[in-house]
């Protein structure tokens, strides 16, 4: 899944996941301090544009320049402000320890490459600071099955699993970490029952 991919994907004046916020990121969210937050992979933008309505400051990043743009018109529609950076995760730069927060939402990198990308973000979080995590479990791959149109990527190995989750955020208090089942409505792609595992974790 590439840029060309993304940026196929949201190609539609439809935005593929939907305009409202991930139900994790908005029930979760609310719960902690404002700060500055940042979202990988952020996509057409309804996580970030959600978080910035609360009051955080956002920067956030992606592949596809139709993905920023689109992302841009919903965060004018709500009268927000985004730092929205086209580049990927290897590419991607900010200050060391400039964050509160960082929230991976399905942010599913190339699996030779997921856990570094992710831990290379955690340098970018300060000391204290949280993680808001949702992604689909390897459990996914048998309801993608039963549900086609839950989307999600088919290579296992770009799945998570708990055990993973716990390597990656090793140096983390966990708050909340669990697999659960999941019942999706978010725009065309993100439709049906899945597997998701959610973390929050405050880095030590």
């Amino acid at each position: 899944m590439n840029k060309e991919f993304w940026d196929e994907r949201y190609a539609n004046s439809e935005y593929a996941y939907g305009e409202s916020p991930n139900v994790f990121i908005e029930e979760i969210l609310p719960i902690y301090p404002i700060g500055k937050i940042l979202f990988p992979a952020d996509g057409e933008g309804r996580n970030s544009v959600y978080a910035a309505k609360l009051g955080w400051t956002v920067s956030s990043f992606d592949l596809s320049d139709t993905g920023k743009q689109k992302a841009m018109d919903l965060a004018t529609a709500n009268d927000v402000v985004l730092d929205y950076q086209v580049c990927g995760a290897d590419e991607v730069h900010y200050e060391l320890e400039s964050f509160d927060a960082i929230a991976f939402v399905f942010a599913h990198f190339p699996a030779n490459v997921k856990q570094q990308y992710n831990k290379k973000m955690l340098d970018f979080l300060k000391s204290g600071g949280l993680v808001f995590f949702e992604a689909f479990s390897k459990s996914h791959i048998e309801y993608q099955k039963k549900y086609p149109s839950i989307g999600g990527p088919k290579e296992l190995d770009m799945l998570f699993s708990i055990e993973e989750i716990q390597e990656t955020f090793a140096n983390f208090e966990v708050i909340t970490l669990e697999e659960v089942e999941e019942e999706m409505n978010e725009g065309p792609f993100h439709q049906g029952v899945g597997s998701v595992i959610r973390f929050v974790g405050r880095k030590k």
